[in-house]
């Protein structure tokens, strides 16, 4: 069993507890797509009805739903692939998802999803513990780190995954998840981010709406507070952030302020390291407007460090 420290107050998470005889895939199922009117604030991720109905009816591509052991835990994962077994492994994109604990978050794989597909990207998106229908407790960068390192031996088990070229996509809080498994030496070549929270500190401080939802988060709080903004605070700790960052936010973010992004760019300008920053003008939290070239700016990023 290996283990990783996250932050000051010692937290252990144990990332490989799977049996060397065991699969790590316990079953895949099929993904059903809500009707667009009932999946809340698609708005956000296919700007109209007729866009996310052409994505799903997109036969090129299928997305289906992974439960996999983690820790000793049953969870899962979205994977967006090839309907057509493809003739060579591919590189990987994993999506890490924004907000807390979901039911369900397909359709929000779903757009980018197939914009990394059609640029010969295999998508797998852990849901994290404590989310559709999985047990455990999702502490929002704790001790479900370890669903995302043991996205790897899921993938070891897919013969079209190529697992030595994976890179990182995190949204919003999914831009913690990326940058904790930086920290703590996940095998990504690259990550590339947006909406991403740099500094808790400023998310959670005195009078801000997350402030009310942190108790059922992390218990004990916020008695333990400083140990938790130190832990999950990038801002805290760019020294061992030692893959390439592009950092990306909307100039309009009224969730995260894009000064979080230019924080972080700057701590690792003074360390040397290697980063981009693009602000989008006018684009709010998800960026939305210009989600394409989200996209497609991830991939010109991750192309650049996709090198033998």
């Amino acid at each position: 069993m290996s283990a990783i420290r996250l932050g000051a107050f010692a937290l252990i998470v144990a990332l490989t507890v799977i049996d060397a005889h065991a699969n790590a895939i316990v079953r895949i199922d099929p993904v059903v797509f809500p009707a667009y009117d009932e999946y809340r604030g698609i708005g956000r991720y296919a700007p109209s009805p007729e866009s996310y109905a052409q994505a799903i009816a997109d036969r090129r591509f299928v997305m289906e739903r992974v439960a996999y052991n983690s820790d000793r835990l049953l969870v899962f994962a979205y994977l967006y692939r090839p309907a057509r077994a493809p003739a060579q492994r591919m590189p990987v994109v994993i999506f890490n998802r924004g907000s807390y604990t979901r039911d369900h978050f397909a359709p929000e794989v779903l757009m980018p999803g197939r914009r990394f597909a059609e640029q010969g990207y295999l998508v797998i998106a852990p849901m994290y513990r404590g989310s559709g229908g999985a047990a455990g407790h999702d502490e929002m960068g704790g001790a479900e780190l370890a669903d995302l390192f043991n996205i790897v031996p899921v993938l070891r088990e897919l013969p079209y995954a190529d697992v030595g070229r994976l890179f990182l996509y995190g949204e919003s809080r999914g831009g913690i998840m990326s940058l904790l498994a930086a920290k703590n030496a996940f095998p990504t070549r690259a990550i590339a981010v947006y909406g991403t929270i740099t500094d808790l500190s400023t998310f959670i401080g005195e009078g801000k709406p997350a402030r009310a939802i942190a108790p059922q988060i992390w218990p004990g709080f916020p008695a333990n507070e400083v140990e938790i903004v130190a832990a999950r605070s990038a801002i805290r700790w760019p020294e061992k952030i030692n893959a390439p960052v592009l950092i990306m936010n909307g100039a309009d973010d009224g969730d995260v302020s894009p000064l979080q992004a230019m924080d972080l760019a700057a701590a690792l300008e003074r360390l040397g390291k290697p980063y981009e920053l693009k602000i989008f003008h006018g684009e709010k939290h998800t960026i939305t407007g210009r989600a394409a070239e989200r996209d497609a700016d991830a991939v010109v990023w991750f192309r650049r460090f996709d090198t033998n």
